[in-house]
């Protein structure tokens, strides 16, 4: 099992730093209109689960604080957590709907008091431990499990806008953070209310179909969401944690699998609304994998499921030691995600395409304090702030190097000593990477370093001395580490072409991609078949 580094311990300086500081700086720390996330809590919504904003907004603020511990970050979330907390209710809620309106379906009251709570959480967890700060999430998880549950209680599935009200069941990982934090039984139980009562959706047990293998786009009937199905499995894995069934295992990892191999497009995010579900906006399960080139498609990859993809990766490589997953996050971050920052690389489109128009920044959201807000300029930078805290981690026999951006950590060695790893490498603009060890006596433990999927030939050498590797796994080095010790790793960037798949209607066509490395240079139609080498 891999477990991410402690806050502060590793300090990026490349390539994705700029993008990291940049969204940082501009967003977190510059237009983000915390004030007026709260008021919505204050003076109620003006359009339906508005309350999200406050949470997603916080919670990567607080996970930019866990990597800079920037103090000026961290006195505004102090501020805004503040105050968040002068607007609950009699009844302990904060909440955008009226007591006698509550749980109030399909305003998003449930969705929005999720958010509530992640933001919250992050803030206790990585910001500050403040005693007020989780008697607040209490007093919200409290309001949720008393309105909503078993009969005579409101069923969860009747709460919410979508058709199969799986949006209200994703309350299931915060509230099994909450029982992580404090062990109250009642959250493990309203959890298991959820997983195994519920299935996680109004008529559709979605948990139970992908233990079936189903595939993504035919799940949970007319409303495969792929967002918030994400989010659900989300809590689903922290709930395996917990009770150890390996019946959810199986299904959590049939979805990674299954996504994966059927929705993830060349830039690594998947989702869209045409063959199979025009209605849903481009943020449904589509089968996206093989239809991305399908020219009929008007709205595709929305930026919220790929960075609940990304996040779910990151559970799936902690859980599995699975290189495949970091895979799947490289291919998003230096594509999707950096691919759906708007031309000033400052805030973040709803959609990026693969055909016609590169970005869109139309979507669901509104304006707040004269700033134009969406679910998606929210959730982008917590992709961005997710980045430090995967790119290196750790295991019980040493540490895990999983992507290549220059910047230096500190990990600690199975025998308790503190190793320094500094890397130094310009990609993804070349594939060369130095990474010096140090120690502070010598150690026998395991350096894992990832070899991409991609990287057919690569070269590595321990202080000179070449080792053999494979693509797609880690290359597991375990030797008695001196300091002063030098890894040169060498990955193979030569331009791959790439056939896209012909989807439902692509006869005739001959759509070819350009990668080189980790990213997508173009997509290409290509009228006379052979004028490139391959």
């Amino acid at each position: 099992m891999f477990t991410p580094l402690p806050a502060n311990a590793i300090h990026l300086s490349g390539f994705l730093e700029g993008y990291i500081q940049n969204s940082l700086t501009h967003w977190n720390e510059g237009i983000a209109p915390y004030a007026g996330f709260v008021n919505t809590f204050r003076n109620g919504r003006t359009y339906f689960a508005q309350g999200e904003m406050w949470g997603k907004a916080v919670r990567s603020g607080c996970m930019f604080y866990r990597y800079t511990h920037d103090e000026k970050l961290k006195k505004m979330l102090q501020a805004t957590v503040a105050d968040l907390l002068t607007t609950r209710r009699a009844n302990g809620s904060i909440s955008a709907s009226a007591i006698d309106k509550q749980p109030e379906g399909p305003a998003g009251d449930l969705w929005e008091m999720k958010y509530v709570l992640l933001g919250l959480d992050e803030y206790y967890t990585q910001v500050d431990k403040d005693p007020a700060v989780l008697k607040a999430m209490t007093d919200e998880a409290d309001c949720i499990l008393t309105q909503t549950g078993p009969a005579p209680k409101v069923s969860i599935t009747d709460q919410g806008w979508s058709k199969n009200h799986i949006e209200s069941c994703t309350v299931l990982e915060p509230i099994m953070r909450l029982y992580k934090l404090t062990g109250y039984k009642r959250y493990l139980d309203f959890a298991r209310y959820i997983v195994e009562k519920t299935g996680g959706a109004k008529g559709y047990n979605v948990i139970e179909e992908d233990y079936n293998n189903t595939a993504p786009y035919k799940m949970g009937g007319p409303w495969p969401k792929a967002y918030e199905m994400l989010s659900l499995f989300e809590g689903l894995i922290a709930y395996y944690s917990v009770t150890g069934n390996e019946h959810w295992r199986q299904a959590f990892m049939n979805l990674y699998h299954n996504v994966e191999a059927r929705e993830i497009t060349i830039v690594g995010n998947g989702g869209a609304d045409q063959p199979y579900h025009p209605d849903m906006y481009g943020e449904g399960w589509d089968n996206a994998a093989f239809e991305q080139t399908n020219p009929t498609i008007k709205r595709t990859i929305e930026t919220c499921t790929g960075v609940t993809w990304m996040k779910y990766c990151s559970q799936i490589v902690r859980l599995s030691g699975d290189p495949a997953a970091m895979d799947d996050i490289e291919k998003y971050v230096y594509n999707g995600l950096i691919g759906t920052l708007k031309p000033s690389d400052d805030s973040f489109a709803y959609f990026s395409y693969l055909n016609g128009v590169k970005i869109s920044a139309k979507g669901w959201g509104g304006i707040t304090d004269g700033v134009h807000v969406t679910c998606c300029i929210l959730n982008g930078p917590m992709g961005l702030a997710y980045i430090p805290f995967i790119a290196i981690m750790n295991s019980d026999t040493g540490p895990v190097i999983n992507l290549y951006n220059a910047g230096a950590a500190t990990v600690i060695s199975p025998m308790g000593e503190n190793i320094g790893l500094d890397l130094t490498t310009d990609f993804p603009e070349s594939g060369k990477v130095t990474i010096n060890v140090s120690s502070p006596k010598k150690e026998n433990f395991t350096i894992r370093l990832r070899i991409p999927v991609w990287s057919k030939a690569t070269a590595l050498r321990i202080n000179g001395k070449q080792q053999q590797v494979v693509p797609d796994t880690y290359a597991a080095v375990k030797r008695t580490w001196l300091p002063g010790d030098k890894i040169e790793l060498t990955l193979d960037m030569r331009c791959r072409i790439m056939d896209a798949p012909k989807g439902s209607n692509r006869a005739g066509d001959n759509f070819q991609a350009l990668i080189r490395g980790a990213i997508v240079l173009a997509v290409m139609k290509i009228q006379m078949p052979g004028l490139i080498n391959r």
